[in-house]
């Protein structure tokens, strides 16, 4: 990853616009990264992943209700081939 002094990516921040369509840029003061400028869709994924991490849970943290809810869930009656799957050993 390319960095960048926080002087410089003020001096020069239409250059570095461009840049961050092909890769993030570390932004540094006193040789030391105090934040990252990255493109709008590299932004866009990361808010994803961050929404996608709060709705996920650890195997460990699933009470027996939980996993009992799981493992008794059918779909609509439309998909029945699919359910006959889940009930096979």
């Amino acid at each position: 990853m390319r960095e960048v002094s926080a002087t410089e990516f003020t001096r020069n921040f239409g250059q570095y616009r461009e840049i961050v369509q092909r890769e993030p840029l570390a932004v540094t003061s006193h040789g030391r990264a105090t934040g990252y400028f990255v493109s709008a869709s590299e932004y866009e994924e990361l808010q994803r992943i961050k929404t996608f991490a709060r709705r996920s849970r650890a195997v460990a943290d699933l009470t027996a209700e939980d996993i009992d809810q799981m493992t008794t869930a059918r779909m609509d009656s439309s998909h029945d081939e699919l359910n006959a799957l889940l009930d096979q050993p």
